[in-house]
Order: C-alpha cells, then structure tokens, then sequence
C-alpha cells in the first residue's frame, strides 16, 4: 500500500511513462540505422530500453561494427526524427493528467528525470501541455552517466530540496527501476506495454499496470 504522506516528491520518468513514445524511439532508430546498413529490427532495441540516446548509438556501432565516427551525427539524425514523430503523434498515456492533478493538489513536488535529451523533454511537455505540473525536469544527458546509475534522480532531488529516501519513481523500463532504487528512492514499475515482460522488473517495491491503477491507490 502506498501512503502518500510518507513522501515529499513525486519524480516520473518520461517515455513510456508520460507518453507512449518507445514505439516512435523504435521507428526513428530504425529509420537512421538502417539508412547505416544495419539490419536491426524493432524487436532487438528491447536490449537497449533506458539507456541514453548516445549510449544506444555506441552500444550498436560497436555491436554490428558499423564503422562510424562521429557518432553524435546519428544521435542527432534520431533526435530530429523523434521531434518530428512526437508533434505528429503526442497524446498522454492513460491517467497521466488526472495523476499529475491529483499529486499537484495533494501538495508534493513533482519532478522529472529520463534519459531523453533536454530538447525532448521540452517537447513531450509542450505537446502534452503538462509542464506546469512539474517543479523540476531533469535529463540525464548532463550526467556523467546515464540510468541504470541513479544520477539523474539524485539531481532532481537535490534541486527539489528533498530527501531522496522520502521520493517516489515512477518508472517502465528495468534500466530505470534500477536507477531509482540505487537511488535510495521507493519505486513503482508501470511496464511499457510493447516491450517484452520481464520477471526481473519484480525488483520494484510496487506494481501497477496503468496509471489510472496507481492514481486509484493513491486516492484511498
């Protein structure tokens, strides 16, 4: 059972969380890589769910040996493809709004910690037109290291001038379940639906399949 009075801060991660975005991250990496003569299919990125852009990128130059340099170039080109995919596509995922009230009225701070880059960030809250909620948004591509270390979270709580033992994660993928409890904050998993189950995401202290499940036991 979750008691809010037991946390200061809400902190949520963004794809896959706010917004149904892992199947356009799977679209555009596709695109690009392919357009690098990589066969991957959509399938094989569930290896690569949570990580950072860039890491994701040097994970498969290196892994299908494509011999690229500048590997930002690629980051890049997907970026600009899922910018593209988000303003054309952007809807809020099931009970996020209603969560985001409810947590706004109930008085924590709310905040916010993925591993998509700033730009992004800024255009997932615009489309969704949800960045008033937030008391601080946080990317942890200015990080040393990206999830499934708990940099990113440890920020965000720093500058919501919190305790990170009295925050609470919301998270979908295990990269960023880890993060968080490395964090030493309390998480509950939402898995994202297109990606495969995975048993090792019981490591989260608590388990909904919606939002809108988890917005109703937070109402009790």
């Amino acid at each position: 059972m979750i008691q809010l009075s037991q946390y200061e801060a809400v902190i949520f991660d963004m794809d896959g969380v706010l917004i149904d975005s892992e199947p356009l991250w799977k679209i555009a990496m596709e695109e690009v890589f392919h357009s690098l003569g990589s066969k991957l299919t959509k399938a094989d990125f569930q290896k690569t769910v949570g990580l950072r852009i860039d890491e994701v990128v040097h994970f498969w130059n290196h892994h299908e040996n494509w011999g690229v340099e500048n590997e930002q170039d690629v980051e890049e080109a997907i970026i600009v493809k899922m910018i593209e995919l988000i303003s054309e596509n952007a809807t809020p995922l099931p009970g996020v709004i209603e969560t985001l009230a409810f947590l706004k009225k109930s008085g924590l701070k709310i905040g916010l910690g993925t591993s998509s880059s700033s730009r992004l960030i800024q255009v997932v809250l615009a489309e969704l037109n949800i960045a008033h909620f937030f008391d601080f948004t946080h990317s942890a591509e200015t990080e040393a290291f990206g999830k499934p270390h708990p940099a990113v979270y440890l920020t965000v709580a720093q500058h919501l001038q919190v305790s990170p033992n009295t925050c609470l994660v919301i998270e979908d993928s295990l990269n960023g379940v880890i993060a968080g409890l490395a964090a030493k904050m309390k998480v509950v998993c939402i898995p994202e639906k297109t990606h495969f189950p995975n048993p090792r995401l019981s490591v989260a202290d608590f388990h909904f399949e919606t939002m809108n499940e988890f917005l109703l036991e937070i109402q009790k």
